[in-house]
């Protein structure tokens, strides 16, 4: 039985490091990967190297995770002593996953759930898991959190570049015209989530380096508007460019108190491409 009896259950898209999953014992609901004739759990039977891999042949479709995949997670955590659990899912708006834990965990009264829908994706939502296991783990209780998760999620943002449209169309989050004239004008988005946990475009910069530029602007004003702040840089197969980021990042901000860093899920490779880089930044008053 453990001593806290409050369990911290995520889904894979939250992108929480895996060394932060296992040093705060979080539980890890996987979403789907779906290719015509196969489908994989995220990151659990597929990584994202898999994914881009086979672009060449084949862009897969994602899914929610499974109802009977999700519930044995569930099934776990009861099992394991846990009569409480808070679940940090990412946005309701980009994602059913968040309905459907609370549909699954409203079946399970011997489980007494709080969830927090973060408005988030990838790393912006797991700064908030993070956050969330950091209070916990000083021995916040059950109604602390209760009261505190939605106020965390929304000091929580996410600001991501792609190298390219073209993932982002085909999975529908911009429109065709949007593309093409994009694409032909070298526009590149900085893309984050509204407070309805919808995908918007920030601000636009002509090239790579200066959307890069404007994303990290985007985080460095965010975080001023706090006297301290936790930091992530994730990325999808730009591992060096992330390093760089990061560093000019820890060059021109105080008051972080912790940073992060990661690849994204092979289901966010999915949705845009090789080639993301995503800032996460959340406030603390």
């Amino acid at each position: 039985m453990n001593a806290s009896r409050i369990a911290l259950v995520v889904d894979s898209c939250t992108d929480v490091p895996p060394e932060d999953i296992d040093r705060y014992g979080m539980y890890v609901v996987p979403l789907q990967v779906k290719y015509e004739h196969e489908s994989f759990l995220d990151k659990v039977t597929i990584t994202p190297q898999e994914v881009y891999d086979r672009f060449s042949r084949e862009i897969p479709t994602t899914s929610t995770p499974t109802p009977a995949v999700a519930r044995n997670v569930l099934e776990r955590v009861v099992a394991d002593g846990y009569d409480r659990a808070v679940i940090v899912t990412i946005s309701s708006g980009l994602s059913a996953t968040y309905e459907l834990m609370r549909s699954l965990s409203a079946g399970m009264p011997e489980l007494d759930c709080c969830l927090v829908d973060t408005k988030n994706i990838g790393m912006g939502a797991g700064l908030v898991a993070l956050a969330i296991a950091r209070r916990l783990a000083e021995g916040a209780s059950f109604e602390d959190i209760k009261r505190e998760g939605d106020q965390i999620a929304k000091n929580t943002r996410v600001y991501f570049c792609v190298d390219t449209l073209e993932y982002l169309r085909k999975g529908g989050r911009i429109g065709e015209v949007t593309y093409r004239v994009g694409s032909l004008l070298d526009m590149r988005p900085v893309i984050s989530c509204n407070e309805a946990g919808v995908y918007y475009t920030v601000t636009k910069a002509k090239g790579r380096r200066q959307s890069l530029k404007k994303a990290m602007q985007c985080g460095e004003e965010f975080a001023g508007k706090f006297p301290r702040s936790t930091v992530a840089v994730v990325n999808g197969d730009a591992a060096e460019e992330a390093a760089e980021v990061k560093s000019e990042l820890a060059s021109r901000m105080s008051g972080v108190q912790w940073w992060y860093e990661g690849q994204i899920s092979p289901v966010l490779v999915v949705h845009n491409g090789p080639g993301l880089i995503g800032i996460g930044v959340q406030g603390e008053c």
